[in-house]
């Protein structure tokens, strides 16, 4: 079975592709950003709404499907798990 488990980089680090790399190398998962300005206040704002509405069952991916998609900025370096 394939991993979903994922990184989701924000803030001013996200932009460092070598941070994102090392990220990526030490917990062996790809990264992802989103280009949004303020992106972490973003992720805590629909993790708020999810909070309000966790009495409605309502999953955080439908809280969260209008958010703007993640691209993928690294992958982990092929080895860097033995290291």
């Amino acid at each position: 079975a394939v991993s979903r488990t994922r990184i989701l980089a924000t803030g001013g680090a996200s932009h460092n592709k070598k941070i994102l790399q090392v990220l990526s190398d030490v917990f062996n998962v790809p990264v992802y950003t989103i280009d949004t300005a303020n992106s972490a206040c973003l992720g805590s704002a629909y993790r708020a709404i999810h909070g309000l509405v966790a009495e409605t069952n309502v999953p955080l991916a439908d809280v969260v499907k209008l958010a703007p998609q993640p691209r993928l900025a690294v992958t982990p370096t092929p080895g860097a798990e033995e290291v």
